[in-house]
């Protein structure tokens, strides 16, 4: 498990050369979206013009994912904690989630990317869960980049859930204890039939998990950084990708 942390960019740094290896692009790259409240209070607004300004780096870091051709790209945008956040806050996030589908299906769309979200969304407004479902359809036969949005997401709650349906199975005498196995927990977790995330990248200075895609990222490399996630540019990924390619994988090994 690997461990880089980025300072804010020196001047220096916009003229520093990246070399990125095409034939070593990570096959999954997870993104802890973190920052957005700290840019707006930076600059003296709301929290919510943050989460606006996140929206158009989700874009810009999707279209450049799929042109480097990343096939899975997973985006922390509402945790099963953030409930307990103020309530206007909260509002505005879900608005914010409809706002973008709208805005973005077509050119996702256009550009084979499929959409998808992980999470419980039975509890999201039904405006939400309309959205989504109907985004889903849309691109779900797309050959592109997989967008997976992390709404309502918890990886402790995933966890649990799995378990629960693998109970179930038992009892319904599809699949015996013995049976059990990782692979068969993996099968029954949100990301089922997706490869786990090559790297974590987390922007604004956090050094944790947040409770995400815990069973996943077991063996994922980790990549740091204090830019807020509005900041954060092609420039970026393309730091944390080239810093990922130069690292040794062991995967427990020697």
């Amino acid at each position: 498990m690997g461990l880089f942390f980025n300072n804010k960019r020196k001047k220096s740094e916009k003229s520093e050369e990246i070399i990125i290896d095409k034939t070593n692009i990570p096959a999954h790259i997870a993104v802890i979206m973190d920052g957005n409240g700290r840019w707006a209070k930076e600059r003296n607004l709301p929290r919510t013009m943050g989460h606006r300004a996140g929206m158009d780096t989700i874009r810009k870091i999707v279209k450049e994912s799929s042109k480097l051709g990343v096939r899975y790209l997973t985006l922390y945008a509402f945790s099963t904690e953030n409930w307990k956040r103020p309530e206007d806050e909260v509002t505005a996030l879900m608005k914010l989630v409809v706002e973008f589908i709208g805005k973005e299906i077509n050119e996702l769309h256009k550009n084979e990317v499929v959409f998808n979200v992980i999470g419980d969304i039975s509890k999201l407004p039904q405006v939400c869960q309309e959205s989504i479902f109907s985004a889903k359809e849309k691109t779900k036969n797309n050959k592109g980049l997989t967008l997976n949005i992390a709404l309502n997401y918890g990886g402790r709650d995933e966890i649990v859930s799995g378990v629960k349906k693998i109970a179930q199975e038992i009892l319904d005498n599809n699949i015996k204890v013995e049976d059990i196995d990782e692979q068969l927990i993996s099968n029954h977790l949100y990301t089922s039939g997706m490869p786990d995330p090559d790297i974590v990248i987390r922007p604004s200075g956090e050094l944790r998990l947040s409770n995400y895609l815990l069973w996943q990222s077991a063996y994922s490399e980790f990549w740091f950084s204090n830019i807020n996630w509005p900041d954060f540019t092609e420039r970026d990924l393309h730091k944390a990708i080239s810093d990922y390619q130069n690292r040794n994988r062991r995967f427990g090994g020697v």
